[in-house]
C-alpha cells in the first residue's frame, strides 16, 4: 500500500504473529496480522478484549515479555524493527514511535513532578540542555491545554485529574515529533466531555507533528470520528479492514456487523432492543483450521468448516472481509431481506400507562450530603466541608427507569449511597416504596431493603470470591430471614434461570465465570428478595460492547416482566438513552436538567447537558463528521463552595455571551430547575429557556 504522497509506507506490518507458553498449550494470540499506516494517517483496530489488539501495539513497541515467540516482519520507513534487541529498541520507542497508554496514572511515575518526566524524554534523544528542556516540555503542556504550564510543569501527577494526566501522556507521546503515534484505548474510563477534549488535543498532536496514529479502542465511536481507515480483529485477526465509510456503511463481516447491533447509540429514538452476537470469544489454543466465528455466527454453513478464510476484496478494492459469505450479504447486516443478527422484541405492558398513573417507588426530597474537610496530621480539625450532593429533588414511579448522568465528582454514586445507606440524611427526606426513612424504626428499615437492590459497577469486586453463586445469590435472603433451606435452594434455581445462567452451575466460584456472567449473578443476588426498585451503578461499563449488550437486553427483559424501576448512573449517554425513560443531569450536586429522555436529548436546555450530548461519539462517520462539539474549557469550582450563583459559570459557554448585567446575575443567584411549558423537562438555567419557562415548586 502506498501513502497519501505516493511513496512507501511509514509503518508497514506483515504476517505478524505472536505466541506465548501456557499450562493450556501455545496461546496464538496474535495469528498473522498484516496493516499498513501512511503519514498523516490513522487507523483505527477495533475488537473485543483478547481479539488481540494490544498485543499488536506491545509488539510494535518491543515490549513483549522475553518468552513471546514472534514472527512476521515490522517495518518502519523501510527498517525491520524485529530482531533488535532492547537497547537497540530504547532508540525508537519515545523518539520515533510514541505510546499514549490507557492508563495514565500507571504511565506516570508518582515521585517525580509531569515536567520532570517529560524533560527526562527529551534529553534521552536530544542533545540540548536541561534548560532547553524545560522550555520544551513547558511548551507541550501548553500545545495539549494544560492551564498554567509552567506552573503544573512542577505538579505531579496525583495533582491533576484523569484527562489532564492524559493530556501529560500525550505531551510525553509526541516530545520528541515521533512519526508514529500508538494510542492503546486513550478515553477508557474517562468523562464524555474530557474524551472530547483528549481526542481533541490527540487530533493536534497529529496534526503538529505529521504523525501516522495507530488508535486501538473498543468504543466504535471513537474509531469513527477520528480513523481514516478501520480493522476488526477477532481471534488474534484481522477479519474485516478498509475505510471507515466502507466498514460502518455496508460491513460485509458477520461479526462486524454484530458488534454495530449491539451498540446503543445516543441519536437513535426508540427502544428498540440490542443484538448481540451470543456466546463468548474462542480460547486461541489449538484452533481448528476453520472460521472461528463459527459458534457465534448466525449464518455459518457446513463450508465454513473447510479451513479458515481469508481476507478478500468485497465492495470496492480497500474494501476486505474474511467471509465466504461476504457477497452475500448487503446493506448495514441482511442477506435477501433477513437480518443477520434479528433484534429481540421486548414489550413493556406498562409503557402505555401515564407517569401519573404510576405510583413512586422512590422520591427524594431536597437531600444534602456533606463531608468534613480536615486539615493537621496528628490533631485533626474541621476547616470546611465538601458539598457531595447538595438540596437535590428526584421522583421515580412504577415500571420506570431513571438515569442519572453527569462527569465524575458530580455526586451521582454519593446519591446512590444516601438512597441505600437507609440512614437519615442531613437535610430533607427519602421515601421507598411510600414508607419515609426519616423517622423509621431499625425493623422498617429491614423491611425496606427487600424493596431496593443494588447492582455495582465492577461484577468481580463485587462478588465474594470465596463463596459459591449459590451462596452469593441465597445472601440477601440468608440475611433478611423467613426462608427455609429448601424455599432458598427453589430461588437460587429460579433466579439463574431468569437471568440466563444454568443452574447446575451454582457449585462454582465467581472466577469460572466470564465477565458478562458475573454481571447477571450480580443482578439475580439483586433480584433475590422480589424489590421493587434496582438501583444500578455503572452496570455496564466494564464490559465488552457485545456482553453489554446483551445485560442491557436483560435489564429491558426483567423490568417488563418484573414490573421493576431502575435508578441507574452510567457516564455512557448513549447506554442511559437506550435503557431510560427519564434523565436528570447533575452537576456539582445538584440537579441541572431533568425530564423525559428523548425531550431531554433531543431538546437539551442547558448549556451543561449541551456540552455532555454533544460530546458522545455516535458510530457513524458521516454523522461524526459534521456535528459540531462543544469543548468545556475553565476550571471546575471547588466542591467545598457554598457561595450562592450558577457553578457552571467558570466553564459556560453562553454565560460567555451575556452582556454584563446577566453575568451579573449568573455569579449572583443560584438558578433553580424552571418547567418547560407543556412538557416534562425543567432546567437550572437563568438564561436557557425564555419565556417558555415555569419555576418549578
Amino acid at each position: 500500500m502506498l501513502d497519501k504522497a505516493g511513496s512507501s509506507p511509514l509503518i508497514s506490518v506483515k504476517d505478524l504473529a505472536v505466541s506465548f507458553p501456557s499450562e493450556a498449550g501455545r496461546v496464538d494470540a496474535v495469528r498473522g496480522v498484516s496493516f499498513d499506516i501512511a503519514r498523516g494517517e490513522t487507523l483505527g483496530i477495533v475488537g473485543e478484549s483478547g481479539s488481540g489488539k494490544s498485543v499488536t501495539s506491545t509488539a510494535i513497541m518491543g515490549l513483549l515479555p522475553s518468552y513471546a515467540k514472534v514472527d512476521g516482519s515490522i517495518t518502519l520507513d523501510g527498517e525491520e524493527l524485529l530482531g533488535r534487541t532492547d537497547k537497540e529498541m530504547s532508540k525508537v520507542r519515545g523518539k520515533r514511535i510514541g505510546m499514549v497508554f490507557q492508563d495514565p496514572l500507571s504511565a506516570l511515575t508518582p515521585i517525580f513532578t509531569v515536567g520532570d518526566q517529560i524533560v527526562e524524554a527529551i534529553l534521552i534523544h536530544q542533545d540540548i540542555t536541561k534548560a532547553k528542556a524545560w522550555e520544551q516540555a513547558v511548551a507541550l503542556l501548553d500545545l495539549v491545554g494544560i492551564p498554567n504550564p509552567k506552573t503544573r510543569a512542577k505538579s505531579f501527577p496525583h495533582e491533576f485529574s484523569g484527562g489532564m494526566r492524559q493530556r501529560v501522556v500525550i505531551a510525553l507521546a509526541i516530545a520528541n515529533n515521533p512519526d508514529l503515534i500508538i494510542a492503546d484505548e486513550p478515553t477508557t474510563a474517562l468523562d464524555v466531555t474530557v474524551q472530547a477534549q483528549v481526542l481533541e488535543v490527540l487530533k493536534k498532536a497529529q496534526r503538529e507533528t505529521g504523525a501516522a496514529v495507530l488508535m486501538i479502542t473498543h468504543d466504535l465511536g471513537v474509531v469513527a470520528g477520528q480513523a481514516d481507515r478501520v480493522g476488526v480483529m477477532y481471534a488474534g485477526r484481522l477479519i474485516e479492514t478498509g475505510t471507515a465509510d466502507d466498514v460502518f456503511a455496508a460491513p460485509r463481516m458477520p461479526y462486524t456487523i454484530g458488534l454495530l447491533g449491539a451498540v446503543p447509540r445516543v441519536d437513535a429514538t426508540g427502544r428498540e432492543a440490542l443484538a448481540p452476537i451470543k456466546g463468548t470469544p474462542p480460547l486461541l489454543v489449538d484452533l481448528p483450521d476453520a472460521c472461528p466465528l463459527i459458534p457465534r455466527c448466525p449464518i455459518a454453513t457446513a463450508e465454513c468448516g473447510n479451513g479458515e478464510p481469508a481476507l478478500r476484496p468485497v465492495g470496492s478494492a480497500t474494501h476486505r472481509a474474511a467471509c465466504i459469505r461476504a457477497d452475500e450479504i448487503s446493506g448495514r447486516g441482511f442477506i435477501g431481506s433477513e437480518p443477520i443478527f434479528p433484534r429481540p422484541v421486548i414489550e413493556d405492558p406498562a409503557a402505555g400507562i401515564p407517569r401519573e398513573e404510576r405510583a413512586s417507588v422512590l422520591r427524594l426530597d431536597d437531600v444534602t450530603k456533606t463531608f468534613p474537610l480536615m486539615k493537621g496530621a496528628v490533631l485533626k480539625r474541621r476547616v470546611g466541608s465538601v458539598y457531595a450532593v447538595a438540596g437535590i429533588d428526584l421522583d421515580l414511579r412504577e415500571g420506570e427507569t431513571l438515569g442519572l448522568v453527569g462527569e465524575s465528582g458530580s455526586g451521582k454514586t454519593t446519591t446512590l449511597m444516601e438512597i441505600m445507606r437507609m440512614g437519615q440524611p442531613e437535610t430533607g427526606d427519602i421515601e421507598i416504596a411510600g414508607q419515609s426513612i426519616k423517622n423509621a424504626s431499625r425493623s422498617q428499615r429491614k423491611d425496606l431493603r427487600r424493596d431496593i437492590q443494588m447492582v455495582f459497577q465492577d461484577p468481580m469486586g463485587a462478588l465474594d470470591p470465596r463463596m459459591t453463586v449459590h451462596g452469593i445469590i441465597s445472601e440477601p435472603l440468608v440475611a433478611l430471614g423467613g426462608s427455609s433451606k429448601h424455599e432458598i435452594d427453589e430461588r437460587v434455581e429460579e433466579l439463574m434461570a431468569l437471568v440466563g445462567l444454568n443452574p447446575q452451575h451454582s457449585d462454582r466460584f465467581p472466577a469460572a465465570f466470564s465477565g458478562g456472567q458475573r454481571q447477571r449473578i450480580g443482578i439475580a443476588r439483586a433480584l433475590a428478595t422480589n424489590p421493587k426498585t434496582v438501583v444500578l451503578d455503572e452496570p455496564v461499563s466494564a464490559l465488552d460492547v457485545s456482553i453489554q449488550a446483551g445485560v442491557i437486553n436483560l435489564l429491558a427483559e426483567l423490568k417488563a416482566r418484573l414490573g421493576l424501576s431502575y435508578l441507574i448512573v452510567a457516564h455512557d449517554l448513549a447506554v442511559v438513552r437506550h435503557i431510560s425513560d427519564r434523565v436528570a443531569v447533575m452537576y456539582l450536586g445538584k440537579i441541572v436538567e431533568v425530564g423525559a429522555v428523548d425531550d431531554v436529548f433531543e431538546r437539551p436546555m442547558h448549556p451543561y447537558t449541551k456540552a455532555l450530548l454533544s460530546a458522545i461519539p455516535v458510530p457513524d462517520p458521516v454523522v461524526e463528521r459534521s456535528r459540531e462539539r462543544i469543548l468545556l474549557t475553565g476550571d471546575l469550582p471547588s466542591p467545598t463552595s457554598s457561595e450562592p450563583g450558577c457553578r457552571f459559570v467558570s466553564r459556560c459557554p453562553l454565560y460567555k455571551t451575556l452582556d454584563d448585567a446577566k453575568q451579573q446575575l449568573c455569579r449572583d443567584t443560584t438558578p433553580e430547575l424552571m418547567s418547560v411549558t407543556g412538557a416534562d423537562h425543567a432546567h437550572a438555567c437563568h438564561f436557557a429557556g425564555g419565556a417558555d419557562t415555569k419555576e418549578v415548586h
